[in-house]
């Protein structure tokens, strides 16, 4: 990837996780990477192709970072807790919401290929949570409880969000413990 299409990206995920896919414009885009506008149409001819690759982009960042279940399982670590800690991560130290979140609550009035990403955010996430439950106990009820999870931790964030008050992402999350 290129450098100035990584800052793009990067540009218009910090967009969209403060405001949501209409909260930003090529223009804007433009001048937060400090190039023209029509750069930003020779990496992304349309808006829906920057919010696609912008969802992709923030997935794979996403699972790259968490790792896998298997992975943190063999270090004696718990994986539903290290998931727990990368959004609480994203809401204390980033200050924003999960992309995907925010694209999710938009999704009927996205463009297809944005939805489509959006959606394959959620089904790797239950994917990789559903892989954590199985390894903590078994896989009876590990894709409903992956739900659940990924469910709680999303709503979680817009409660505390709005409230303004990480300690509301704390008491939700503190939940998690009863899907277990």
């Amino acid at each position: 990837m290129e450098n100035k299409e990584q800052e793009i990206l990067e540009a218009a995920e910090k967009m969209v996780r403060e405001g949501g896919y209409n909260a930003f414009s090529f223009r804007e885009i433009a001048t937060a990477v400090g190039i023209k506008s029509s750069s930003v149409h020779y990496h992304f001819p349309t808006k829906a192709d920057l919010g696609a690759a912008v969802a992709t982009y923030y997935t794979d960042k996403f699972m790259d970072h968490l790792g896998t279940p298997e992975g943190i399982f063999q270090k004696n670590k718990d994986p539903i807790d290290i998931y727990i800690k990368a959004f609480r991560s994203a809401l204390t130290k980033d200050k924003r919401m999960c992309l995907c979140g925010m694209l999710g609550a938009e999704i009927d009035g996205l463009p297809a290929e944005v939805s489509t990403q959006t959606k394959i955010f959620f089904e790797r996430n239950i994917e990789w949570l559903t892989t954590a439950y199985t390894l903590k106990e078994s896989k009876k009820n590990a894709k409903t409880k992956a739900i659940q999870t990924l469910s709680l931790l999303e709503g979680a964030m817009i409660t505390s969000n709005v409230l303004n008050d990480t300690k509301a992402f704390d008491q939700a999350t503190a939940l998690i413990e009863n899907i277990i």
